[in-house]
C-alpha cells in the first residue's frame, strides 16, 4: 500500500511499513547515517540520521521511525546539524584514525560526514587507543581502536550464525571481543558490514605487493569469476560491468608472466563434482551431497556442524584445481621447475587466504596456490601504479589453461555451482547435450529448490544463499533426506557478496554484479564446462587415472 508524505516540503511516496530513511533512499533524498544496512536489523545507534517530525516535540531516528500518511519531514536544519556534529564528534573520539591504512579509502562515510559537517574530528581524545588489535590469522584482522560501538559486525557475525564477536563489559565500558568458543569460520561479513573499517583482510596492506617482489620466479596470476563484475566499482564503474579483459591486460602490467582465468578451473571443478554427485545418486551413498567450493561454508561445517562433514563433495575449489594444474601439467608442458612458480589468486573472499593454508591441499609437497589477494588488493594495487583499469585495451587469458565456459562464470553467483554443474551432469546421465538455464536456482533469495531431470532421473536440488539459510537446512535434515545435491556459499549472494569484495554491498550492488555474470554466460559460444577444449585436452593427456585425478581434484575434511 501505498502511502503519501513530505520531506522538506517536497512530496514523495513510498510503501507503508518502511522507515523514514528506507523512503528517503528511495527518493534519492540524502538522510546521513552510518550503523544502517539493510542486511541488518535497526539499532538506531550511530544517531546521524535524526529528523523533525511534525506533531512530535523532539528529533526522531530516520532507521527506526516507520513513516506514516501525510507525514511531515524536515531532515536538515540548523537544529539537527548541531546535534549530528556532537554525535560525530563522539564517534570520532572512539575512532582511532588511519585513514591511509583502512579498507574504506577514499570511500569513507565518516570522513565525508566530518566535511560536509565541518567538525573537528580530533575535538575528543581518542578514548580507545590502547585498545587491542585481534589477528583472525591468515584472513581477518579486527582493530578494536576503530569500533564505534555500531554493533553491525556483531549482528552480522550472528546473521552467519557463527556468533564469533560479543559485546563484553570492561572497565564499566561495553567493549566488542572475539569469543574462543565459536570460532572465527572467515567469512567477512563483519568486514563487509562495518562503517569504520575496523576490520581488514589479513595482509591487506601490509602484504599486498610480496608476490610481484621475487623477480627470480615465474608469476602466474588467476582471478575469480566474481572479479570482472565487481572491481570496476573501485575505479567509478557500475556494478555488474564486465572487466575480464582489462583485469587480464593489468596484471600483466603489474608484472604476471602469465595470467589465467578461475573460471578455467571452474569447469573441471564442475566436470569432477557432476560425476562425484552422479555417483552417489546412484549409490545412494552420504545424500545430499553438499558443495564444497566455499572455504568458508566447509569450515562452518568442520567446527560446528561435524556430523554433516561425510556429505560434503571431496572436489577442490576452482582456485585450488588450477593451481595445482599450473604446478603439474601446465609446468611440465612449460618445462619450469614447479618450486619456481608463484601462484597468485584474485579472489573475493578473505576465506581464501585460509583455504591455501590446508596442508592436505599440497601436491609433491607444494601448495597450489601460494597467494591470495582480494577484489579490493588488487585495485590498490592497480591504483598505486598508476594503471587505469577501465581505460587498458582486454587481453585474453594465457594457453593451455585459457580456455574457459559460461559455466565457469556463473560460480561467482549464489545457484551458480549448482546450475554448472546440473548441466553437465544432464550431459553425463545421457542427456541431450543442451544450453541449460535454472531460472529456479538464480536470484537472491534465502533459499531456493528446484527439480531436475538427469537422464531417465529426477532430482531434487536446493541452494542456501548465506549461512544464515544453510542452517535451516543442517537443523531441519531430514526435509532434505530426498534431496540430491545442495549449494551453499557463506556470504550473502554467493562469491559476489564476498568479504574480500568492493565497499559497500546492498543487495542491490550484489544483483548487479550477479546479472553481470549471467549476462556474460549468456553471450558466450562455449556454455558447458564438460566442452571446454582445455579441459578435454587435458582429461586426455595428464588426468588419466583415478589416482591422478584424485590427487589433483579432490581432498577430505575432517
Amino acid at each position: 500500500m501505498k502511502i503519501s508524505l513530505k520531506i522538506n516540503g517536497k512530496k514523495i511516496k513510498g510503501e507503508k511499513g518502511k522507515t523514514i530513511l528506507e523512503i528517503a533512499k528511495e527518493n534519492d533524498i540524502d538522510i546521513p547515517s552510518l550503523c544502517f544496512h539493510p542486511d541488518l536489523s535497526i539499532k538506531a545507534n550511530c544517531r546521524l540520521c535524526l529528523v523533525t517530525i511534525k506533531g512530535c516535540s523532539s528529533p526522531q531516528a530516520a532507521c527506526s521511525t516507520l513513516s506514516r500518511d501525510n507525514m511531515e519531514i524536515i531532515s536538515e536544519s540548523p537544529e539537527l546539524a548541531r546535534l549530528r556534529k556532537t554525535n560525530l564528534e563522539l564517534l570520532f573520539s572512539q575512532h582511532q584514525e588511519e585513514c591511509g591504512d583502512c579498507v574504506w579509502q577514499a570511500n569513507c562515510r565518516m570522513i565525508r560526514l566530518a566535511e560536509q559537517y565541518k567538525i573537528k574530528i580530533n575535538r575528543h581524545t581518542d578514548r580507545k587507543k590502547n585498545f587491542l588489535l585481534y589477528d583472525f590469522a591468515p584472513a581477518l584482522q579486527f582493530d578494536s581502536s576503530k569500533c564505534i560501538d555500531c554493533r553491525n559486525c556483531v549482528d552480522a557475525c550472528a546473521k552467519q550464525q557463527v556468533n564469533h564477536l560479543k559485546i563484553a563489559n570492561k572497565n564499566d565500558l561495553q567493549e566488542i571481543i572475539p569469543d574462543d568458543d565459536n570460532p572465527c569460520v572467515f567469512c567477512g561479513q563483519c568486514l563487509m558490514h562495518c562503517p569504520a573499517g575496523a576490520f581488514e583482510a589479513g595482509g591487506e596492506f601490509e602484504k599486498v605487493e610480496e608476490p610481484l617482489q621475487n623477480k627470480n620466479k615465474t608469476i602466474v596470476f588467476q582471478f575469480a569469476p566474481s572479479i570482472r563484475t565487481s572491481i570496476g566499482e573501485e575505479f567509478g564503474l557500475e556494478p555488474g560491468t564486465n572487466l575480464t579483459g582489462q583485469i587480464i591486460a593489468g596484471l600483466k602490467q603489474l608484472g604476471a608472466n602469465y595470467v589465467f582465468d578461475t573460471s578455467c578451473g571452474a569447469d573441471f571443478t564442475t566436470f569432477e563434482e557432476a560425476g562425484e554427485g552422479l555417483a552417489k545418486i546412484q549409490q545412494n551413498k552420504a545424500l545430499p551431497m553438499l558443495s564444497s567450493c566455499c572455504p568458508a561454508w566447509v569450515r562452518f561445517i568442520e567446527m560446528y556442524w561435524p556430523q554433516f562433514a561425510p556429505n560434503i563433495a571431496t572436489t577442490r575449489s576452482p582456485q585450488v584445481i588450477l593451481g595445482g594444474l599450473v604446478k603439474t601439467y601446465w609446468a611440465r608442458q612449460k618445462n619450469i621447475a614447479p618450486q619456481n612458480i608463484v601462484m597468485v589468486s584474485v579472489m573475493p573472499c578473505i576465506a581464501k587466504k585460509y583455504e591455501i593454508t590446508r596442508n592436505e591441499l599440497e601436491i609433491n609437497g607444494l601448495a597450489p596456490v601460494d597467494y591470495v589477494l582480494t577484489t579490493r588488493e588488487l585495485a590498490r594495487l592497480f591504483k598505486k601504479h598508476k594503471i587505469d583499469l577501465p581505460g587498458l585495451t582486454p587481453q585474453t587469458p594465457d594457453d593451455i589453461l585459457g580456455d574457459y565456459s559460461g559455466s565457469g562464470v556463473i560460480y561467482g553467483a549464489s545457484g551458480g555451482v549448482m546450475e554448472s554443474a546440473l548441466r553437465t551432469a544432464c550431459f553425463l546421465a545421457g542427456g541431450r547435450n543442451k544450453k541449460m538455464e535454472i531460472a529456479g536456482l538464480r536470484g537472491q533469495q534465502g533459499l531456493k529448490t528446484a527439480e531436475i531431470g538427469l537422464g531417465k532421473m529426477k532430482v531434487k536440488v536446493a541452494v542456501a544463499n548465506g549461512l544464515e539459510n544453510a542452517v535451516e537446512i543442517l537443523k531441519n535434515f531430514e526435509k532434505f533426506k530426498d534431496f540430491a545435491c545442495i549449494e551453499v556459499m557463506a556470504c550473502p549472494g554467493g562469491c559476489i557478496g564476498g568479504g574480500g569484495q568492493p565497499l559497500s554491498s546492498t543487495p542491490q550492488i550484489r544483483k548487479a554484479r550477479a546479472d553481470g555474470l549471467y549476462s556474460i554466460d549468456a553471450k558466450m559460444p562455449l556454455r558447458l564446462a564438460h566442452e571446454n577444449p582445455a579441459l578435454k585436452k587435458i582429461y586426455q593427456e595428464f588426468l588419466t587415472s583415478e589416482e591422478i585425478r584424485k590427487k589433483i581434484c579432490h581432498t577430505e575434511y575432517k
